[in-house]
């Protein structure tokens, strides 16, 4: 039986990761500080003799005493909101965090995987983006701590693979949905979801003609379990290359949702990437991976994760999605 570390594991995508590792036969020690991620999703995990929750910072360290077969580093925070409220934790566990990680894996010979994301390609110059652009980012703007977290995280990985062999690879997620996204994370979808469901205006950043290529989760856990077991170092593109407007898909949830909601533009961030599509071609043909999650499908199933999320905070109905009931 495979013993795999998940930092992060209480988070958005660690917490469905932690799911299919143990369906798959897995015992798994998830290691999360809770600063963003949450303990209700794990809680149904608890009970299984193969599960392990550790509270710690893996930016101080990271201690595991017995076997480990594999390391998979998703400790962060991801979203604007998160990162720019804690912009130093966030450089920390970009850098430390990895360090501590890494040495994790190469003291018990373990296999390692870091969660990169498409932010490293920044404002593209290149679309879609395939694993071989180098990006445009800027080092110094708001987004930078989370940017330049992960691309300093891809460096430090490919350091321990040419210098100390251990077995690495790099996943570069591009954007993702599905049920436990925090409604006030300030991502896309669960913001336009928590606002249609509020019955308040949908904000929509700009003009709302820059695009996101969105994949649901469990096409995105396919992905990581599949590049995982390959050996591949990556880096791999894992996203889908469904790519939409942000002000198309705030339609589409008004629409899904069936709400009077009114869409209303405010300004838009700072270095906001204008497009973002992932050049797929190597994970297919490397790892036999395409998503397969119909994106309507996927976003009315996640539209319902939330709305029974309300309907149980809220059994007569009245008020809304509250901000961060989740986390």
């Amino acid at each position: 039986m495979a013993r795999t570390v998940v930092t992060g594991g209480a988070g958005f995508v660690g917490s469905h990761l932690c799911d299919r590792l143990m369906a798959d036969g897995h015992h798994v020690v998830c290691v999360d500080n809770f600063i963003t991620g949450s303990v209700d999703n794990v809680a149904h995990l608890a009970g299984s003799g193969r599960f392990e929750l550790v509270e710690a910072d893996v930016s101080q360290g990271l201690a595991v005493d017995g076997p480990v077969d594999a390391v998979l580093h998703f400790a962060s925070p991801a979203s604007p909101v998160d990162y720019q409220k804690f912009p130093v934790e966030t450089l920390k566990v970009g850098s430390f965090g990895t360090f501590n990680a890494l040495e994790l894996a190469k003291d018990k010979g373990a296999r390692f995987l870091l969660a990169s994301t498409s932010e490293v390609y920044g404002t593209a110059l290149v679309h879609p983006q395939p694993e071989s652009y180098w990006g445009n980012v800027n080092p110094v703007g708001p987004r930078s701590c989370y940017d330049e977290a992960k691309r300093f995280g891809e460096a430090a990985t490919a350091t321990y693979r040419e210098r100390f062999g251990v077995d690495t690879g790099i996943v570069r997620i591009f954007n993702t949905f599905g049920p436990r996204m925090r409604t006030d994370d300030g991502r896309a979808i669960p913001n336009f979801i928590g606002q249609a469901l509020r019955g308040e205006d949908i904000t929509v950043s700009g003009d709302g003609t820059q695009t996101r290529s969105i994949c649901y989760v469990d096409d995105l856990v396919e992905g990581i379990v599949r590049l995982l077991d390959s050996g591949l170092p990556g880096p791999v593109n894992i996203g889908n290359p469904y790519e939409i407007s942000m002000l198309d898909l705030a339609r589409w949830i008004q629409k899904l949702t069936g709400t009077d909601a009114e869409l209303v533009h405010v300004p838009r961030p700072q270095d906001d990437p204008e497009v973002r599509r992932p050049d797929i071609s190597y994970a297919e043909r490397e790892l036999g991976w395409t998503p397969r999650a119909p994106v309507e499908q996927a976003l009315d199933d996640t539209i319902t994760w939330y709305r029974d999320r309300l309907t149980a905070a809220t059994p007569s109905g009245e008020g809304g999605v509250p901000d961060g009931s989740h986390r």
